[in-house]
């Protein structure tokens, strides 16, 4: 019975952080695709898991008199009527324009319940009575759950635009008592029984989407990825439903970690997700705004700031290493040590293009002269830092790396004369590849969460860059297929999972 797989799907895009204040009408940066073979991967995943979230299910007892040829009025009773199995033959869910169609056909499932009757006859001035327990297979049962969704104030708003249950055949086996009242009881009760199973489980169906629709609205709308920054993920625009998959719209720009408010950078460009690969179960577009937005973060956090100490050349770090590079600042400062501050003087800008990602990078260098535990500027030299990225997966991180491609650089102010630049660019090229470059990489191979709620893992994923965005294409697995516990929906077992 899959009529619960969808809602599942749809917690599987969600995720369990911290508060966040912006709204729908926030621009969307980041785009999400469900294919076909994503949603069959989750169907495939969960369904045995949420079947059991529904057994075992009570029915209400069932009571009735017939009347029997000789006998009379029969009053019969069936109570602690459960279903214990279920067993779903096939399903299918089907996007539309107006809400999500589910439908499982061919599904049957065993119910255990104990039976009592009771009669009075004309030549027997006693009560006669009997009981036993019976075992109940139904066959031929469909269910039906057409699932509407709808963005809510930044919220996936879940509700059920139909809901229905529908049983083809019962077949009652008596266990105990009177065998020549079996036919009665399986004429007196099979519709009974039937009705039973059709209520009770579009009642379950019901009461699940309204506790994971409260559930949907609580959730939080960020992911922490450090202590500086967050990934706002307020959902944007309503979902884009076609005949074979589901798309979801987020904001998607980093935002400083517990913020009350929050800067607007950037103005989007929607792109419809596009994997290459038909094969692969999930799509995620990140516009190049992500990454600058993290840029500008990080930037205005001034954690784009450096002191060069240690070098694999540490003579690079002492006066004497530049006597024949600058004269005068051996002359003024001999045999002083030195240390390199390099901050940042904007934030870095990314572009992606459909054959590199490429940043440039302006920063300043102070050369300071440490002489009598006193840190002395002596020189400041701007730089343009022209450099390449790649992107990969970690994880489910989007992490990567740069290397530089090339730089300019000018001299700011200077307290030791005038500097010759072509002498000092070999000396700030090593610098920047052997101590600025690793650093930067080190945190840039760590990357940032993407949208994948915890337990589930990306798998084969493919990245394709194209102007302004990046597309991760994947397949999903669950790291252990039998414990579901860790999802977000756990708590919910009373409720129907299916």
């Amino acid at each position: 019975m899959r009529p619960s797989v969808l809602v599942i799907f749809i917690a599987f895009l969600l995720f369990t952080p911290s508060q966040a204040h912006l709204k729908s009408t926030e621009s969307s940066f980041i785009s999400i695709l469900i294919s076909s073979q994503g949603l069959d991967f989750i169907k495939n995943l969960l369904i045995t898991k949420a079947i059991s979230s529904l057994t075992p299910l009570q029915l209400p007892q069932i009571k009735k008199s017939v009347k029997i040829p000789f006998l009379g009025r029969v009053d019969i009773a069936f109570s602690n009527i459960t279903i214990y199995h279920i067993d779903v033959s096939s399903s299918n869910i089907a996007p539309g324009d107006t809400g999500v169609a589910i439908i499982a056909s061919g599904t049957t499932c065993n119910l255990s319940m104990n039976w009592h009757y009771s009669y009075n006859t004309w030549f027997v001035p006693v009560e006669i009575s009997d009981s036993g327990t019976a075992q109940v297979q139904v066959e031929g049962m469909e269910v039906g759950l057409t699932l509407g969704l709808e963005n809510r104030e930044g919220s996936m708003k879940l509700s059920a635009k139909d809901c229905g249950c529908y049983v083809e055949d019962i077949s009652i086996k008596l266990d105990g008592g009177a065998s020549w009242l079996y036919q009665g009881v399986v004429d007196a009760f099979e519709e009974q029984i039937g009705s039973a199973v059709e209520s009770t489980i579009t009642k379950k169906l019901k009461e699940g989407i309204i506790k994971l629709d409260s559930f949907l609205q609580a959730l939080p709308k960020e992911i922490p990825v450090d202590n500086i920054a967050s990934l706002n993920v307020t959902f944007v625009n309503d979902p884009l439903l076609s005949n074979s998959s589901i798309g979801f719209d987020i904001n998607g720009l980093f935002t400083r970690a517990n913020a009350t408010t929050l800067p607007k950078y950037y103005q989007n460009s929607r792109h419809p997700v596009s994997c290459t690969d038909p094969s692969k179960m999930l799509g995620i577009s990140l516009d190049e705004a992500v990454l600058n937005s993290a840029s500008a973060l990080y930037f205005n956090a001034e954690f784009m700031q450096w002191i060069v100490d240690k070098v694999p050349d540490q003579s690079l770090l002492n006066t004497a290493g530049w006597r024949f590079i600058v004269p005068q600042l051996y002359k003024k400062y001999p045999n002083d040590d030195m240390n390199m501050n390099i901050s940042l003087s904007t934030p870095p800008v990314i572009k992606i293009s459909p054959n590199n990602v490429d940043a440039i990078v302006y920063a300043d260098l102070i050369i300071d002269v440490l002489e009598s535990q006193e840190v002395i500027p002596v020189a400041c030299i701007s730089l343009v830092i022209h450099a390449s990225g790649s992107v990969k997966i970690a994880g489910n991180n989007l992490a990567g790396s740069v290397k530089l491609n090339d730089f300019t650089m000018s001299l700011k102010w200077s307290k030791i004369g005038n500097l010759r630049m072509f002498l000092i660019q070999p000396v700030i090229w090593t610098l920047i590849e052997t101590v600025f470059l690793p650093y930067v990489n080190v945190h840039l191979g760590k990357g940032f969460p993407l949208p994948i709620i915890h337990g589930f893992t990306l798998q084969n994923a493919e990245i394709i860059c194209s102007y302004s965005k990046i597309t991760v294409c994947s397949n999903v697995a669950y790291e252990d297929p039998q414990n579901l516990n860790q999802l977000p929906f756990h708590s919910y077992r009373n409720t129907v999972m299916l």
